[in-house]
């Protein structure tokens, strides 16, 4: 039989009262407006609106996100919830109907989920899945992992990030947009309203620690940083991948990764392809006669496929440079050599700040100017690079 308007009961709510609902200002989370029973109106302070409806289900209590106003309606969402509770009456979740899956997923299992559709976009040397994963697992996961994704509250999210808000804050922020990823996922998936993490940074304290950038050392002292490191006991392939990475201005991971097939000697270019840039584009890198006097030395070794393996042929990692560097007494990180390259190519060159940026791999700065930027400026980067070579050398 046809459900009517009179099977559904009637709450303590009205459409002028709906419309007209407004956020307190006394709390900085979402507030929630009775219908009467297990139906709410979610008002967030930005002033949106949504359908919540609690229930209990064989003692497991279930959140549900029912629409948003004014796209669904009053009577729209009492027909909603009146039909959720006939269905928990039968033991039934409501996520189960309509072809979902029974129940949400906890936390820790949607991060899965979203684990494995990010995972098809990053880089294949897995750094990024790693950081994602120790990061939720250090932070989130012992607070919230356990919990359903529809329960998660905002001031459960706070409950994550304020240990570490003052002290690390940039890891903070990282957990936070990590978190805010799995409960974009949830409400895309129907197991919740909102996602809680919208706000909670009104809720955390001010201030706190500033970023910290890697440290680099003026450029004055990089050649002297090279001739230490090139005098050590230290593995042939360390000491020449930084000796290589500091003559390019490459990152540490595009230098230790490099491979005989992305080199052309004769023509003095390694190409470094777009799955292992920053910014995912192929880059092209010309190499200076030292650079070249570095890949034939490497070329002694053999070895046909990374250019500076490690000492069981595998890659090296960047631990290992930066280890080599602290025994030398060198108080920089290999990345901080490109800031000193930097440095000294606005300090002590007539090169514009476009090939500068260009031999960094740096984007452009705006979108517009994105589109117009068609060169890489190659031939005037070998110049630049030439005139970085002959500095270290005198």
């Amino acid at each position: 039989m046809q459900q009517t308007e009179r099977d559904i009961p009637v709450g303590n709510l009205t459409a002028a009262k709906v419309r007209n609902a407004r956020h307190s200002g006394r709390t900085r989370f979402h507030e929630r407006i009775s219908d009467g029973g297990t139906l709410f109106l979610q008002v967030t302070p930005t002033g949106a609106k949504c359908w919540v409806q609690v229930v209990q289900v064989r003692g497991r209590r279930h959140t549900v996100g029912l629409g948003g106003y004014p796209l669904t309606s009053l009577q729209e969402a009492r027909e909603a919830a009146f039909e959720n509770r006939k269905a928990a009456r039968r033991g039934i979740p409501p996520a189960k109907r309509g072809g979902r899956r029974p129940g949400a997923p906890t936390f820790e299992e949607a991060a899965a989920e979203v684990l494995a559709t990010q995972a098809k976009t990053w880089k294949a040397d897995g750094k990024s899945e790693a950081q994602w994963k120790s990061s939720l697992a250090a932070y989130a996961h012992p607070v919230i992992g356990r919990l359903r994704v529809g329960d998660v509250t905002s001031a459960d999210v706070v409950a994550v990030l304020e240990p570490i808000w003052t002290t690390k804050r940039e890891t903070a922020r990282r957990v936070k947009h990590r978190i805010g990823k799995v409960m974009d996922w949830a409400v895309v998936h129907g197991h919740r309203a909102d996602n809680p993490c919208r706000a909670v940074e009104a809720a955390l304290p001010r201030g706190g620690a500033r970023p910290r950038h890697h440290r680099a050392l003026p450029y004055a002292e990089v050649a002297a940083a090279v001739a230490a490191v090139r005098a050590s006991a230290a593995w042939r392939g360390t000491r020449l991948a930084f000796e290589f990475l500091v003559l390019t201005a490459a990152r540490s991971g595009e230098a230790r990764l490099a491979t005989w097939d992305e080199v052309d000697m004769e023509a003095g270019v390694w190409t470094v392809p777009g799955e292992r840039m920053k910014m995912g584009r192929e880059h092209r890198v010309p190499l200076s006669d030292a650079a070249l006097d570095v890949l034939a030395a490497a070329r002694e070794s053999g070895a046909d496929g990374l250019v500076f393996p490690g000492p069981k042929g595998k890659v090296l990692s960047d631990a290992t440079i930066g280890k080599l560097l602290r025994q030398r007494g060198v108080q920089a990180v290999p990345h901080g050599f490109r800031s000193s390259f930097r440095d000294w190519g606005a300090e002590r060159t007539d090169f514009p700040r476009e090939v500068l940026e260009a031999a960094l791999a740096h984007g452009v700065g705006s979108k517009v100017e994105a589109a117009y930027a068609r060169t890489d400026h190659f031939e005037r980067r070998r110049a630049l690079m030439d005139a970085w070579a002959a500095y270290l050398s005198a």
